[in-house]
């Protein structure tokens, strides 16, 4: 089974072509959602952020997320300590589903934003990267999120350069809004079946 990774800057569109490829009957993990149930559900983990950041950081078993994102992203040092945190239970989360998986599909789809960051890339056999214009991704997070200009663009400097991060990518896919996406996935798509059926071959 192929082990490939889908990450992107925030506002590429990651979401947008990994669901595309789910209804192509591939399956996908996303790394957001896994973090979002760690920080609730690991005691250990929960003890861990409540250690360093304070009891504000939960609404009883709940991450606060509003209360620690008003610290964290204007302070890179708290971002660091709490990447630090749950960036490693995140991974062992998406592993552990990547074993649930193995022998059910040709190929399989981890997504996240920072799999360069976390040195998570290291563990995967491809890596598709999602590009939009910076203009482009700013208007997006503010529409979706509910963000500042300025808030966007805080959160876009904790993350790597977007044209470095699509360098080290496998195959990069346009979401610029002028490119059509179904075609790039679909492309996409066949190379990878491809990729596995051979890497089944060598493997017996």
């Amino acid at each position: 089974m192929l082990r490939v990774g889908l990450t992107g800057g925030i506002g590429s569109g990651k979401s947008t072509v990994a669901a595309i490829f789910e209804v192509l009957g591939v399956p996908v993990s996303f790394a957001d959602q896994e973090a979002r149930r760690v920080v609730n559900e690991d005691p250990e983990l929960r003890q861990q952020i409540i250690a360093h950041f304070g009891p504000d950081a939960y609404t009883g078993t709940t991450l606060n997320r509003a209360w620690m994102a008003s610290r964290v992203f204007t302070h890179p040092d708290q971002l660091e300590t709490l990447n630090s945190l749950v960036h490693p239970a995140t991974f062992r989360e998406g592993e552990r589903w990547m074993q649930l998986m193995a022998g059910r599909s040709p190929y399989v789809i981890r997504e996240a934003a920072l799999l360069f960051e976390t040195r998570a890339a290291g563990q995967l056999d491809f890596i598709i990267g999602v590009h939009a214009p910076a203009a482009l991704r700013i208007h997006r997070t503010m529409q979706r999120d509910d963000l500042t200009r300025e808030e966007v663009l805080q959160r876009m400097r904790n993350q790597i350069d977007e044209e470095i991060k699509m360098m080290l990518c496998d195959a990069v896919i346009q979401n610029d809004g002028q490119q059509a996406l179904l075609p790039q996935v679909l492309a996409l798509h066949e190379r990878l079946l491809q990729q596995a059926a051979t890497a089944v071959s060598i493997d017996k």
